[in-house]
């Protein structure tokens, strides 16, 4: 691994306990200029992870935990009257920040949701004919309940689609749940230096694009991505933004991974995390008792996976 991603790896994984592989994938979430889908039950350490995220690489955070009465304006912010200067300012939102943890996203308005999607796709927030760049870097991580659907209002497909990445944290295991127990993450949260700075961030995503991809590689991810479409157990396929995420999000576990060359196998680790929350699958499909994850991991094997011998 990357000497210098290496340190921020561990840090992190001194507060997140048993979840290695998933913080390598944050982290390349987060080099890639991707945004993070959560999307699990309650009391597993989201928060968690996007506070230690925030104190280890130096950024600013805030928290919205979303709820039905929660604006857009909240989240863009609004303009209010300044009867001192008769002029209107602009308050920020919630979106004026590095690092948003979006709690619980499917529990409040699609008006908001569709708030929060927008900025996250153009960086930039225009309140009252007034645009306002958002900080750089700017990191959504949104978290929600597969289990309590009540009350909620889950994202459409074509939002999950803005999404690079979504993952789920899932139970620690036994050993881990004790280490959980004998450590205290609240301490050592706020004992954790930042250990890479903003412009740090910033040398990292430049190296992400640049590095070398072998034609044959652009290849498989347009092929693996196909496939979906033409399968007859899956309904609804993978746009061509999930073929651009899968590449960016390939680099990214190069770099990670101290190369500076993408290799197939850093397709298939990223494949299910890309592409799964933006498939639907058919009802043919739900009659083979397959899980989606299932039938996407059949289809990666069931392509050829390319040779490479070009380095750069």
């Amino acid at each position: 691994m990357n000497p210098r991603i290496t340190e921020v790896y561990d840090a992190i994984n001194l507060i997140v306990r048993g979840k290695e592989t998933l913080v390598k994938k944050v982290l390349a979430a987060i080099f890639a200029k991707g945004n993070i889908l959560l999307e699990d039950i309650p009391g597993v350490g989201k928060t968690t992870l996007a506070l230690a995220l925030s104190r280890v690489l130096g950024l600013d955070y805030r928290r919205v935990q979303f709820t039905p009465d929660v604006l857009p304006s909240d989240i863009t912010g609004f303009s209010m009257y300044n009867s001192k200067t008769g002029e209107f300012e602009y308050k920020a939102g919630a979106a004026m920040t590095n690092l948003l943890l979006a709690d619980e996203i499917n529990r409040t308005s699609p008006k908001t949701q569709s708030a929060l999607l927008e900025i996250m796709e153009e960086n930039r927030v225009t309140v009252d004919g007034v645009t306002h760049t958002l900080p750089d870097p700017f990191i959504v991580i949104a978290t929600e309940n597969p289990i309590g659907s009540s009350g909620t209002q889950m994202l459409p497909e074509s939002q999950l689609d803005r999404f690079m990445v979504c993952m789920s944290l899932g139970y620690p295991s036994h050993l881990d749940a004790i280490n959980i127990l004998k450590n205290d993450s609240a301490s050592l949260l706020s004992e954790t230096k930042p250990i890479l700075s903003i412009e740090d961030l910033k040398v990292i995503r430049k190296e992400v694009e640049q590095i070398f991809v072998h034609e044959v590689i652009y290849d498989y991810i347009v092929t693996l991505t196909e496939r979906t479409r033409s399968d007859e157990n899956i309904l609804l396929g993978a746009s061509p933004r999930a073929s651009i995420a899968l590449l960016q999000l390939a680099k990214s576990m190069a770099v990670i991974n101290g190369r500076n060359y993408v290799i197939p196998e850093d397709i298939g680790d990223v494949w299910l995390d890309v592409v799964s929350h933006r498939i639907t699958i058919s009802s043919r499909g739900r009659s083979t008792g397959k899980s989606k994850e299932a039938l996407l991991t059949d289809l990666l094997h069931s392509v050829p996976i390319p040779l490479t011998t070009a380095k750069s």
